[in-house]
C-alpha cells in the first residue's frame, strides 16, 4: 500500500521526456495511476521478473546485443522461438488481458528485468533490449517509485499515435526496484 501510494504521488511530479506535450502526458500520467498501478505489483509479473534476473544475472553485454539481434531477425519471419516463447509465458497472456481490458486505449505492454530485457509482452515489440531507451533508464535507473511518460509519437510496433508511461517495478518483500514495465497509450482514444 505504502509503495502505491509514494506511486502516485511521485506520477504527478517526475519529469517526463522533455519535448513531450504537456496535455498528453498529463493524461497518461492520470490513466496510469487509475487503470495501471493497481495490478503493477501482481505477483505474476513480481515472480516472472525476480525469475528472469536470476536466469540472466551473468549476461555480458555482447549476450545481450546477441539476444536483442535475434529477437530482431526473429520478428518479420515465420520461425519465432524465442518470440513465440517470450509470448507464451504466463506474464504475457497477463499482460495481453490487460491490454484487450483496456478496450483498445492501451496499445502495447511490456516488463522488463535489471538489464532492459523484455520478460513479457502483451504484443510483438520490435526489439529484446530496452536498456538503452529513456523507457528504462529513467525508471529502472533511478530508483522505486517512479513514473517516467514521453510526450507521444507514432509508435515503431504498434503504428498508433502513442504515450509510453514506464513505471520502475519493486520486489514488495524488498522495495528492491527490479524491473520496469512500459504502457503505450492511444493518445487518439485517451
Amino acid at each position: 500500500m505504502l509503495r502505491k501510494l509514494l506511486i502516485l504521488m511521485c506520477c504527478f511530479f517526475v519529469p517526463a521526456a522533455a519535448s513531450g506535450d504537456d496535455a498528453n502526458v498529463d493524461a497518461a500520467k492520470k490513466y496510469v495511476s487509475r487503470n495501471v498501478l493497481p495490478w503493477v505489483d501482481d505477483p505474476v509479473i513480481i515472480d516472472a521478473v525476480r525469475d528472469q534476473n536470476a536466469k540472466h544475472a551473468n549476461l555480458t553485454p555482447a549476450e545481450i546485443n546477441r539476444l536483442d539481434l535475434n529477437w530482431r531477425a526473429q520478428v518479420t519471419t515465420s520461425d519465432r522461438p524465442m518470440v513465440d516463447e517470450v509470448l507464451g509465458r504466463d506474464i504475457s497472456r497477463f499482460l495481453a488481458r490487460k491490454q484487450d481490458a483496456s478496450r483498445g486505449l492501451i496499445t502495447e505492454i511490456f516488463v522488463m528485468d535489471n538489464k532492459g530485457l523484455n520478460v513479457g509482452q502483451s504484443t510483438i515489440t520490435s526489439d529484446y533490449w530496452q536498456g538503452d531507451e529513456a523507457k528504462w533508464q529513467q525508471t529502472f535507473n533511478v530508483g522505486p517509485g517512479v513514473v517516467f511518460v514521453d510526450g507521444g509519437d507514432v509508435d515503431e510496433s504498434t503504428r498508433a499515435r502513442q504515450s509510453q508511461a514506464s513505471i520502475t517495478i519493486s520486489d514488495p518483500a524488498t522495495g528492491e526496484v527490479i524491473g520496469a514495465i512500459t504502457v503505450g497509450i492511444d493518445l487518439d482514444r485517451l
